[in-house]
């Protein structure tokens, strides 16, 4: 089974689920690993590679490809 037919499998099944402990159980896990993923991520990168995405961000800054907190709250509430 390739991983695209597994991860709609576990949507599905999540999708199901009717019990609270259950989802806070998926919720922390997913956290936990989300987590060890972008400790990862930084740990693994030289001091060049960190700095260039410091750079990438200012230049994001600069050029307006960013979003504002409150606008993107205003957002999320407009989705529910």
């Amino acid at each position: 089974m390739d991983i695209q037919t597994r991860k709609i499998h576990f949507v599905q099944e999540f999708l199901r689920t009717a019990n609270s402990n259950m989802l806070l159980k998926f919720e922390k896990m997913l956290r936990q690993e989300r987590k060890k993923m972008y400790e990862a991520a930084i740990k693994s990168m030289t001091p060049a590679q960190y700095e260039l995405r410091i750079d990438k961000a200012i230049d994001d800054y600069k050029n307006n490809r960013v979003t504002n907190v409150r606008k993107l709250k205003k957002d999320i509430a407009s989705w529910e």
